[in-house]
C-alpha cells in the first residue's frame, strides 16, 4: 500500500509547529494570523508596505524644519540605523528559532530575553498603541485623500471630512476580514508598486513646479527664534523616526516558512531599495521646490488658493495611488490586533473557517475598525497625537530594543566595538526619543486652540 506525501504547505506547518513551544501550538493567533508559509520575497513586500507609506510625503516638511545638511544627514542616519537594527532583530529571531523556540511576536521576544514583565507591561502595550495608532492615522489619511479627490471634481462640494473617513472605514471593514498575514502578500506587492508610483508622481510634480513660473522663491532658511528652531528640529526627528518605523518585525518574520535563516536580510534589501528610491527623491525634490514654504504633506503645496499648480489628472492619479496604498498599510498594521483577538476569542482546535471561529473573527475585527474610524472622524488632528505615539513607540521598538536584545542574547565582548556601538545607539536614541516626545507634546499644546471635534480640515 502506498502513502501520500505531505504537501509543501503541510510540511511548512509541521516545521512551524515543531519550532514553537507547546503553548503556542494551541494559540489561535499564531496558527491562524501568523501562518509561516511565506518566502523572503513576501517578507520584502510586507516590510515595504509597513515602512514605505504615505507618511513619507511629510519628509520634505521635516527637512524644512532642519535645513539641507542636518535634514539629509538625519535621513541617511535613520536609514542606516534602522537597517542595522532590523537586521539585528532578525538575527536574534533566527538564533532562537535554531534553539527550537521560534518567537512569533515582539512581546514574546521581550518576555524570553528581558523577562515576562517587559513583554506584558512595556513592549506589548507600546506595540499595540503604535499599530492601532497607525491604523487610525491611515483611516484619517484615506478620508483626507477621498476629500481631496472630491474637491478636485467638485470645488464647491459641501461633504464634510468625517463622511469621507466613514467611507474609507467601510473599505477597511472588508479588508480587515482577510484571514491571515500571509494572505496579504499579493496586496503588499501591489502596495509596493503603488508606493513607487505616487512617489514618482510627487517627485516629478515638485521638479515641474520648482522649474515653472509659479515656483515660490527658493528660501531654505530656518524660521523663528532659536528655541523654536531646536524644538522644530526634534519634531522633525520624530517625523523621520515615525516614517522609518515598523514596529512589527517579529510578526513579519513569523510569516516566513522555515528555515528562516537569511530570508529576512533579503527582504530588508528589497525594502531598503524601495526606501532609497522613494524617501530621498520625495524629500529632496519637495524641499528643493518649496523650501521654507513646505507644508505638512507635500501634496498640499501642489494647490495654491484652490488652484492646482499641476494638471488635475496628475493630482487625481497621485491621490488615487496614495489612497489605495494607505488601505494596504492599514490592513498590515491591523495584524497584531487581529492576532490578539484570534488568541483570545478563537479556538485553535477548531478549523480556522468554522462557524465557531468565523463569527468572533467577524465581530471583533469589525469592532476594531469601527472604533478606529470613529476616532479618526472625531479627531482629525490625530496626526499630532500620532507624532507623540511615534516618539514613545517607534523609537523604542525600532531603534533601542533591537540593540539591547542583541547584546543580551549574544553577549558580545565589552571590549569590542559591537557592544559599545550598540550601547551608544541605545543611549543616543533614548535621549532623542525623549526630546522628540517633548517637542511633539509642545506642538500639540501650541495647536490646541485650533482643535475641534469632527473638524472639516
Amino acid at each position: 500500500m502506498g502513502t501520500l506525501l505531505p504537501t509543501s504547505e503541510e510540511v511548512s506547518e509541521i516545521d512551524y509547529q515543531e519550532g514553537t513551544s507547546s503553548s503556542e501550538q494551541l494559540d489561535a493567533g499564531a496558527l491562524f494570523v501568523l501562518k509561516s508559509r511565506g518566502s523572503w520575497l513576501h517578507c520584502g513586500y510586507h516590510l515595504t508596505t509597513s515602512i514605505v507609506a504615505p507618511s513619507l510625503l511629510s519628509l520634505p516638511y521635516a527637512l524644512s524644519l532642519m535645513g539641507w545638511f542636518p535634514g539629509v544627514l538625519c535621513l541617511i542616519l535613520a536609514a542606516l540605523v534602522t537597517f542595522y537594527s532590523y537586521n539585528l532583530l532578525s538575527l536574534v529571531l533566527e538564533h532562537h528559532a535554531q534553539l527550537g523556540r521560534r518567537q512569533l511576536r515582539f512581546r514574546v521576544m521581550a518576555e524570553d530575553i528581558l523577562g515576562p514583565a517587559w513583554g506584558r507591561y512595556f513592549v506589548g502595550p507600546i506595540q499595540f498603541g503604535v499599530c492601532y495608532g497607525s491604523v487610525i492615522s491611515c483611516i484619517l489619511l484615506g478620508g483626507q485623500s477621498l476629500k481631496f479627490i472630491y474637491l478636485l471634481s467638485t470645488p464647491e462640494g459641501s461633504i464634510q471630512l468625517y463622511g469621507f473617513v466613514s467611507i474609507f472605514g467601510i473599505l477597511m471593514l472588508v479588508l480587515a476580514q482577510i484571514p491571515s498575514f500571509h494572505s496579504l502578500r499579493h496586496i503588499s506587492l501591489v502596495s509596493l508598486v503603488l508606493a513607487l508610483a505616487y512617489s514618482a508622481c510627487t517627485t516629478a510634480g515638485s521638479v515641474h513646479i520648482g522649474n515653472s513660473k509659479n515656483a515660490p522663491p527658493k528660501d531654505y532658511s530656518i524660521d523663528g527664534i532659536m528655541q523654536n528652531r531646536v524644538f522644530g528640529a526634534f519634531n522633525a526627528i520624530s517625523i523621520i523616526a515615525t516614517t522609518y518605523g515598523n514596529g512589527i518585525i517579529p510578526e513579519i518574520q513569523a510569516t516566513v516558512a522555515p528555515p528562516v535563516e537569511g530570508k529576512m536580510f533579503k527582504g530588508l534589501l528589497v525594502c531598503y531599495a524601495v526606501i532609497t528610491m522613494t524617501f530621498f527623491s520625495v524629500s529632496i525634490s519637495g524641499y528643493w521646490a518649496f523650501g521654507i514654504q513646505t507644508k505638512g504633506v507635500i501634496l498640499m503645496n501642489f494647490v495654491v488658493d484652490e488652484k492646482p499648480l499641476l494638471p488635475t489628472w496628475v493630482l487625481l492619479m497621485t491621490n488615487v495611488f496614495a489612497l489605495l496604498q494607505v488601505a494596504a498599510v492599514s490592513v498590515v498594521y491591523l495584524q497584531p490586533t487581529n492576532d490578539v483577538f484570534e488568541g483570545k476569542f478563537s479556538d485553535a482546535k477548531s478549523d480556522q473557517f468554522s462557524i465557531r471561529n468565523v463569527v468572533p473573527r467577524l465581530v471583533f475585527r469589525s469592532l476594531s475598525v469601527i472604533i478606529a474610524t470613529a476616532v479618526a472622524a472625531m479627531f482629525p488632528f490625530f496626526g499630532d497625537i500620532n507624532a507623540v505615539i511615534g516618539a514613545f513607540g517607534f523609537i523604542p521598538l525600532d531603534f533601542i530594543l533591537p540593540v539591547i536584545f542583541y547584546n543580551v542574547t549574544f553577549k558580545p565582548s565589552k571590549k569590542g566595538l559591537m557592544f559599545w556601538g550598540n550601547t551608544a545607539i541605545a543611549i543616543i536614541c533614548s535621549a532623542v526619543g525623549v526630546l522628540g516626545a517633548i517637542s511633539s507634546i509642545r506642538q500639540i499644546i501650541l495647536d490646541a486652540n485650533t482643535y475641534s471635534l469632527f473638524a472639516n480640515v
